[in-house]
């Protein structure tokens, strides 16, 4: 089996890491996934979360531990924001509207990472920093 791939948004923060941990709790506020009254924290020490993400996962935020550095290696299952010049290769501004950045996960831009990883962008509007754009593809 491959990976389903995904895509949603989050609430804009200036630190990545707890932009992304927000957006994590937004969604595990909308949907425990059967795991109920646990932290994401929580979660992801149970082995039967680990069992759960990596045979399908959520396709969400849920499915990435945490936030890592953009250059970090293709390793997960982490949330990795693109560097200046993985998004100008597409959003040659730099400053990518939530528009331009579904467009550009629609074409055939190779903008999906590998099974069980994520990636994430600043999405602005009237140049202003405003959500982030995170996506990714589960692990099975």
């Amino acid at each position: 089996m491959g990976g389903d791939c995904w895509w949603q948004t989050g609430p804009y923060e200036a630190d990545l890491a707890v932009a992304f941990r927000r957006a994590q709790e937004d969604e595990l506020d909308k949907d425990d996934r059967g795991f109920p009254g646990r932290t994401i924290d929580e979660l992801w020490r149970s082995e039967d979360w680990a069992e759960y993400i990596f045979t399908g996962g959520t396709a969400t935020v849920l499915d990435q531990v945490r936030t890592v550095d953009a250059t970090e290696p293709e390793t997960g299952p982490y949330m990795r924001p693109l560097t200046g010049e993985e998004v100008r290769a597409w959003c040659p501004h730099g400053k990518p509207t939530a528009a331009e950045w579904t467009a550009a996960l629609g074409a055939d831009l190779d903008l999906y990472p590998s099974r069980g990883l994520g990636r994430c962008t600043v999405l602005y509007e009237g140049g202003e920093p405003t959500r982030i754009g995170y996506w990714g593809v589960t692990a099975d």
